[in-house]
């Protein structure tokens, strides 16, 4: 992208055009992605554009409660499908099978309020590493190798689908969003079910929930990374009020990018490394162990799945 100005107008121009005049809803989850293609869509299509936040269960802590206080002004509908997720991945442990499911009741909550709201279109937020990652094999992303094949949409549109993430940060300041939207560490689209290695279950989702708030608590305002997150990786042996433990293993992944494609590991010290465990091990009863993951991308993905 070299003129974020005349990019702006030619997304408004595109979005004006796809939708023909029909209704579009679009899958708004508070990140800098799907935020700059509501502003852009409002701007495009005005009240004709309806916002839908999809609580899937696989947030981050206190996720729900502060997007809806932040786009509520606008009119967004939050739909509580927690336990509609949750089921259809409970016991799932392949990966691309995760997304997949992730990707299907997606598709399936937006039909079902497309339907209600009169909607023909669907917006998402699909940026160029999510089509380069799907399209190679790496890994399928929810909103496109993880789409179901039919889709009950007149079309999907993607207005920012050429964009890395930097291209898209600077679109959000250009379009005035606050710099809280604007810098916004990256989460997946799966959400925790993808820091979960191995199979899911509601037990594991609640322990990496716990495990990514304090994670984050200690290295975003201090190290500034493009992503932290923790991940549970497996059991292993700990000790516990003086008793053996066959307890989680917390993954703990902080890394710097310019645009996902690459990154590398952040240098923590020492003693915050010390406060995350300490933190983790003592608030979380079933987490035996805590783990820092050194691996640049390549050949690590960011996320473990």
């Amino acid at each position: 992208m070299t003129d974020t100005e005349e990019f702006i107008n030619d997304a408004i121009r595109l979005i004006q055009e796809k939708s023909g005049g029909e209704k579009v809803v679009i899958a708004l989850s508070g990140g800098v992605d799907s935020s700059v293609c509501a502003e852009l869509a409002s701007r495009a299509i005005g009240e004709r554009l309806i916002p839908i936040y999809v609580d899937t269960g696989l947030m981050r802590k206190g996720e729900t409660a502060r997007i809806s206080e932040i786009f509520g002004p606008v009119g967004l509908k939050v739909v509580n499908a927690a336990d509609e997720f949750l089921d259809a991945l409970e016991g799932e442990s392949d990966p691309e099978k995760k997304r997949k499911i992730v990707g299907e009741r997606f598709i399936r909550v937006f039909e079902r309020e497309a339907v209600k709201a009169g909607a023909k279109y669907l917006l998402q937020g699909t940026i160029y590493p999510d089509c380069v990652e799907s399209d190679e094999g790496i890994k399928s992303h929810h909103n496109v190798g993880g789409l179901p094949l039919n889709i009950q949409f007149d079309g999907v549109i993607e207005p920012i689908k050429e964009l890395y993430k930097e291209d898209v940060r600077k679109v959000a300041e250009a379009l005035g969003l606050p710099g809280e939207i604007a810098h916004r560490m990256p989460f997946p689209g799966p959400g925790l079910s993808v820091r979960v290695v191995g199979r899911v279950t509601r037990e594991a989702i609640e322990v990496v929930r716990e495990a990514n708030a304090i994670i984050e608590e200690v290295l975003v305002e201090k190290y500034r990374p493009w992503q932290c997150l923790g991940a549970l990786v497996g059991l292993g042996t700990g000790i516990k009020d003086g008793k053996r433990l066959h307890g989680w293993i917390v993954s703990v992944r902080a890394v710097h990018s310019e645009d996902a494609m690459t990154a590398e590991p952040v240098e923590i010290s020492f003693k915050d490394l010390k406060e995350i465990e300490s933190r983790i091990t003592s608030s979380i009863p079933s987490v035996s162990r805590v783990v820092y993951d050194i691996t640049s991308k390549p050949p690590a993905t960011i996320e473990y799945e």
